[in-house]
């Protein structure tokens, strides 16, 4: 496993070799608990926010061809699968993952987005522990992880891009930090990206 930092890049490859056939992208984070004289008024929990875990489908012309969402758990073409939308953070472990069969995506694709927003409009100053790590779905291993953590107002980020490389991928941490109920809000961001 390789812990990526803001700009590093490293090529995917199974252990021991091979190409990546499907991998998963999980999302995890936890609400940041209250403390000081606020928490003891308020019974001291942080309360739930939700994250919302999104893959944009780009082409060489950095045109969107398709998107996975909250409100579009399954590609076009049916080679990604978002596990649907977690409200709270709760619990330990991944909170969204979205799920992609390399081998069934169209060729034209050259570029995987991933971002994460708060439709509440929930800053970042609320959250912890959050990140995003890319795992091989054949064996369950873990290829690289990026910490998202990093309080400010922003209330989205473009975590990371997965893009091909040859005749394999490549992912990037991105964490870049912007504002948008969803990723359409942050497109301007998106775009400079790619």
């Amino acid at each position: 496993m390789v812990s990526l930092q803001k700009g590093e890049s490293v090529r995917l490859e199974k252990s021991g070799g091979g190409t990546l056939t499907r991998v998963a992208m999980g999302l995890g984070w936890d609400v940041r608990q209250a403390k000081g004289f606020f928490a003891r008024l308020t019974g001291g929990g942080g309360g739930e926010i939700d994250l919302d875990a999104s893959c944009l489908l780009f082409d060489a012309q950095r045109n969107l061809l398709d998107q996975v969402w909250f409100r579009q758990l399954v590609s076009g073409d049916g080679s990604i699968v978002h596990s649907g939308d977690n409200r709270t953070g709760a619990g330990d472990g991944d909170d969204e993952v979205i799920n992609v069969d390399l081998m069934r995506l169209p060729a034209n694709v050259q570029t995987l987005l991933f971002t994460v927003n708060s439709f509440l409009g929930d800053s970042f100053d609320r959250i912890e522990n959050a990140y995003c790590r890319l795992v091989d779905s054949t064996n369950g291993k873990e290829l690289a992880r990026f910490d998202l953590t990093g309080a400010g107002s922003h209330t989205g980020q473009v975590m990371a891009k997965v893009m091909r490389s040859g005749d394999g991928w490549e992912m990037k941490a991105l964490g870049e930090r912007t504002s948008g109920r969803t990723f359409q809000d942050m497109m301007p961001i998106i775009l400079g990206a790619l």
